[in-house]
């Protein structure tokens, strides 16, 4: 069983797929484990460390594919780029399809079997594979670092012989995995914080972590949260009222982070123009949605700029890449996790169950066709 890790291809992605100490555990599941040269350089996981984990480090791309039956990735690679590899070879990791289905398509026609890791079921046997959580945690924790750099004053309250520097207000708009961590690392950097949400469950979350939480809790508030846990897209008629409760308290914020996305979905709009040019000059908006387009109505994704009435909008759009060390440790963990569960040990080679949960809700391709009910994809396009 060969095992192939890639240098990233996508502008601007400096995560890694496998570190040395994941592959320490994928050569302790009986595999080979081939990495392309500098796969790892960016997170800062040389090619030597590596080698002294059992590695096999190849110069060329075509090496490290040839006959590989797993391929291990960050972002979705395009099919012409897996020449060589096993005939039904698993492909996993972010394949982000919506929109993208030509793409999914293009992989099923290359024969690979592709696994969406961002499907992965939040059930219990799965937190471990998460990789939502877990690159939205450290998503968090540095939207509220950049957040600090640009806001170039003190966070904490100072008192000094001089004087009082009151502290920064902090305002948190989500309060998933995401804002949640964001509210912690604020508070923990002695921010004054403040949250929102539409589910009900988070304003205990947002209260457990010492922030004020802002919204308008009526009937539709209390109904706002799905069976496994996501954010309902909510009636214009409270999106109305709770912008206008937003719009009073964002004119008061020195930093405001966004962080609400619907799998699949444009990001919402929650910020306008308006709100903007309320705050005073120098606060600072971090998008942790631009990626999608942006929470704000002025957020000009992979760009920091400054408004006319002087604040600065922050639309990274790989955020968990701009502390990649950390983010490919979490990441690698959750793929060699989930491979795990594929790999029968006695054996030391693959063994999937097609109708293990897990599979069922993450695999998109398999034996040349799109399988995963939710990508629509016209029969005539599967077939070329």
């Amino acid at each position: 069983m060969k095992i192939a890790v890639l240098r990233e291809r996508a502008d601007g992605e400096t995560r890694v797929a496998a570190t040395p100490e994941t592959v320490g555990k994928l050569i302790g599941f009986g595999a080979s484990v081939s990495i392309e040269a500098g796969a790892g350089a960016l997170a800062r996981f040389p090619d030597a460390d590596y080698a002294a984990a059992g590695a096999t480090v190849e110069a060329d791309a075509a090496t490290v594919l040839k006959g590989a039956d797993v391929v291990l990735t960050v972002r979705r690679p395009a099919a012409s780029n897996l020449a060589g590899v096993a005939d039904g070879a698993l492909v996993i990791g972010i394949m982000d399809p919506y929109g993208n289905e030509g793409d999914i398509v293009a992989l099923a026609g290359a024969g690979v079997t592709t696994v969406a890791m961002e499907f992965m079921p939040r059930i219990t046997r799965a937190q471990v594979m998460d990789i939502l959580s877990s690159q939205a945690n450290l998503a968090g924790y540095q939207a509220v670092i950049d957040a600090a750099v640009q806001f170039d004053r003190a966070m904490p309250m100072m008192m000094t012989a001089a004087g009082t520097v009151r502290p920064a207000k902090v305002f948190v708009m989500g309060a998933g995995v995401a804002g949640l961590q964001a509210i912690a690392t604020a508070k923990r950097l002695g921010a004054v914080v403040s949250a929102n949400d539409v589910r009900p469950a988070a304003k205990e979350q947002v209260e457990s972590l010492g922030g004020k939480f802002i919204a308008v809790e009526d009937e539709e508030f209390k109904q706002a949260e799905t069976a496994g846990g996501y954010a309902k897209q909510m009636s214009p008629e409270y999106q109305a009222k709770q912008s206008a409760l937003t719009a009073q308290h964002i004119a008061k914020q020195d930093i405001v982070i966004t962080t609400a996305l619907i799998p699949g979905r444009p990001a919402p709009k929650l910020i306008t123009k308006a709100m903007v040019e309320s705050m005073a000059p120098g606060s600072v908006i971090i998008d942790l949605a631009a990626e999608r387009g942006g929470n704000v109505e002025l957020t000009q994704p992979g760009q920091v700029f400054v408004t006319a009435n002087g604040v600065t909008i922050v639309g990274y759009t790989n955020v968990p890449g701009r502390v990649a060390t950390s983010a490919s440790q979490l990441y690698s963990r959750n793929l060699s996790s989930f491979l795990e569960t594929l790999i029968d040990k006695k054996e030391k080679k693959l063994a999937v169950n097609w109708d293990d949960e897990l599979v069922k809700a993450t695999v998109l391709t398999r034996g040349g066709a799109v399988v995963h009910p939710n990508i629509k994809v016209p029969a005539a396009a599967q077939n070329g």
